[in-house]
């Protein structure tokens, strides 16, 4: 085959690429380099141009840490007025009710550091509703191999229906306080009986417990209904 002839003097042989720049090194600390290659007269020219500043990924997560810190020590004389956020721990929450349990003064499966939001007795009515229904449908999580997850949702889910229920109680009528105080301590307690079977990793308990508490939610999701009309 005959060989390619030159064209505007540019030669047809190319000198033999030996060493890259960066090629042994670890991509994800190269750092980028622009060449730029100039064909003339037969003759390979390279000028490597190099970033005066290279930017690379912790370059760039320094700056922005910097930036944060910066900020952060400017004065936020708008963080106590504005109320999008706390700059004092959060407010715990507390019940009046007698919801806890009479044993322990206190419910197992409840879990620290979560902020209550007041978003009223209607919404605390839907909330119990909603969580409730996320119970059930937790029936598929139920195995040997997942009751940590089990414990792990049902201590978010009940923790919030506590309190919920305990600001239910305190709104509603006299002639309701008693039944609705005596659904919810029933139900916490099969919350407890659930929440120890999955900490324990016992599965038989774990279901036979969770079987009883889904007939108890069915319940609280029709008082809810009935209750978010009249409230």
């Amino acid at each position: 085959m005959t060989s390619l002839a030159n064209l505007s003097g540019v030669s047809n042989t190319f000198p033999p690429i030996t060493n890259l720049p960066n090629t042994h090194k670890n991509p994800k600390r190269r750092r980028r380099q622009f060449q730029i290659l100039g064909l003339q007269g037969g003759q390979t020219q390279q000028a490597p141009q190099q970033c005066p500043v290279p930017i690379t990924r912790r370059a760039a997560i320094g700056l922005v840490s910097f930036i944060l810190t910066a900020n952060s020590t400017h004065k936020t004389s708008l963080a106590l007025d504005n109320g999008f956020w706390y700059e004092e721990p959060l407010p715990s929450p507390s019940i009046s009710n007698q919801l806890a349990n009479t044993n322990t003064g206190t419910r197992s499966f409840l879990k620290k550091g979560i902020y209550m939001a007041n978003i009223g007795v209607k919404g605390s009515v839907y909330r119990i509703k909603k969580y409730a229904f996320d119970l059930l449908a937790m029936a598929d999580l139920v195995a040997e191999d997942t009751l940590n997850y089990v414990r792990k949702y049902l201590r978010l889910k009940s923790t919030f229906m506590y309190y919920d229920f305990d600001k239910v109680i305190s709104a509603v009528s006299l002639n309701d306080k008693q039944p609705l105080m005596d659904m919810a301590n029933k139900l916490f307690d099969n919350f407890e009986k659930l929440e120890d079977a999955a900490r324990r990793k016992n599965f038989p308990d774990t279901k036979a417990s969770y079987q009883e508490t889904s007939v108890m939610l069915h319940e609280v999701m029709d008082r809810m209904s009935s209750l978010y009309k009249t409230i």
